[in-house]
């Protein structure tokens, strides 16, 4: 069982894809005795866990979090980027970055508010959960926080969201823009759901980030930052 766990936390290290270079990566490091318990390994990736989600959640929740990063920055909904491309031609591009800076501070507002509920699902991680993340891609963990949190950071988000956007006067900006737009003949009129959009682009660049984190703790030994990541990650 203890060379089980060596191998485990060694592995999330290396970030193996397959079974067969897990075992193969392995074979050369049973030799010696681990020098961890199952549970300080358990608790180790907790605590890997724990320090990406907060930092990433810390990025995100800044002014400009998402506005200036281009990796996860929220652009016109999909369906209005020909509302975005006329407005832009015919000298209304101020207006155009307005709502879309509005949108970006909506999210911005709202990201702070997603630390707990991803605490409270890396607290019930289990062992097998932990053997899971291991031997599965390189962003397994902020995938598992997804499958365990996303339904709950939507119900979370959607007010806070809501009324970020009333707030920073998105909903205005966003209607003055659509408004302007709709007035255009014979172009077809764009409805979009301003609030759950938003929402889903806000939860979507938070995993972005979270998989950033997650990655340099993988990769980069500077980056663990407490004494128990450095002893069982060595």
């Amino acid at each position: 069982m203890r060379n089980l766990y060596f191998v485990l936390m060694s592995l999330l290290v290396m970030s193996c894809s397959s079974q067969a270079q897990i075992f193969q990566k392995a074979k050369g490091l049973l030799g010696g005795d681990a020098a961890f318990t199952k549970e300080e390994a358990a608790n180790a990736l907790k605590q890997a866990l724990e320090q990406g989600t907060v930092k990433g959640v810390s990025v995100v929740s800044q002014v400009d979090g998402y506005l200036k990063n281009p990796e996860i920055k929220i652009p016109f909904p999909p369906e209005a980027e020909n509302v975005e491309q006329k407005l832009r031609a015919i000298g209304l591009g101020n207006q155009v970055d307005e709502a879309v800076e509005s949108l970006n501070r909506a999210a911005e507002d709202a990201a702070s508010e997603a630390k707990d509920i991803f605490i409270t699902s890396i607290k019930a991680l289990t062992i097998q959960d932990a053997i899971n993340i291991v031997k599965g891609e390189q962003d397994a963990a902020t995938r598992f926080l997804e499958r365990t949190t996303t339904a709950e950071l939507t119900a979370k988000f959607s007010p806070i969201i809501n009324s970020s956007l009333q707030k920073v006067n998105a909903t205005k900006y966003w209607g003055d823009v659509m408004g302007t737009y709709n007035k255009i003949p014979f172009v077809k009129k764009v409805e979009t759901d301003l609030t759950a959009y938003v929402t889903q682009k806000a939860i979507d660049g938070l995993f972005v980030m979270i998989a950033n984190e997650e990655l340099n703790i993988r990769q980069n030994p500077a980056a663990r930052t407490t004494e128990l990541l450095k002893k069982v990650f060595k």
